[in-house]
């Protein structure tokens, strides 16, 4: 054996079980954001946080379309620039159909967020939960992309729903473990 070659009988370089409920908090981690900022969606006096010193908000349904119409249509970036994104179609795509259907897309955002986040939480078809929520993702990362944001403000929050979409991370500490045991023939995504 060489200094390079193992035996069949090594053990992993990682514990498959300890790396799959890392994957399951990661999981729980991301779906508890979701949840909340769509339960603050829903009822607003959800949406401040005091607890002694610790002071947070989250997003409402106003807050979120003032940010999308701020970032869109009146960012600069620098003075003299021209204001908004500098996204090649987005700015009348986000005026014309989003903004202007506010009342559709509010609610589109409330059901991502609530339905994606409890269904991540649960750990039920978690893989298509991560990946309907990468969509809304991506879409505020190309918001931001002309915004001269900090580098990795969206990577940070579209990159873990990639890596959820692809790892049955609902198979520890989810129903997608229940289910597959019962149902082999569910042992593919999005379970």
């Amino acid at each position: 054996m060489t200094a390079r070659s193992t035996p069949d009988t090594a053990a992993p370089l990682i514990d498959p079980i300890l790396f799959a409920k890392g994957m399951a908090a990661l999981r729980i981690f991301f779906g508890i954001i979701l949840l909340a900022n769509g339960v603050a969606k829903l009822e607003p006096s959800l949406a401040r946080i005091d607890l002694g010193p610790y002071h947070a908000n989250l997003i409402t349904r106003d807050g979120a379309r003032g940010i999308l119409t701020f970032e869109v249509n009146e960012r600069r970036i620098r003075e003299g620039a021209p204001p908004g994104t500098q996204v090649p179609g987005l700015k009348p795509f986000v005026n014309t159909v989003v903004l202007a259907n506010w009342g559709l897309f509010q609610w589109i955002v409330v059901l991502i967020e609530v339905g994606a986040g409890l269904l991540l939480v649960l750990g039920l078809a978690s893989r298509g939960a991560a990946l309907i929520d990468l969509g809304q993702q991506l879409f505020l990362a190309l918001v931001y992309v002309s915004s001269n944001r900090w580098a990795f403000e969206q990577p940070h929050e579209y990159v873990p729903l990639i890596v959820l979409a692809i790892v049955p991370a609902g198979r520890v500490w989810g129903i997608d473990a229940l289910l597959v045991r019962r149902y082999p023939e569910l042992y593919r995504w999005p379970f």
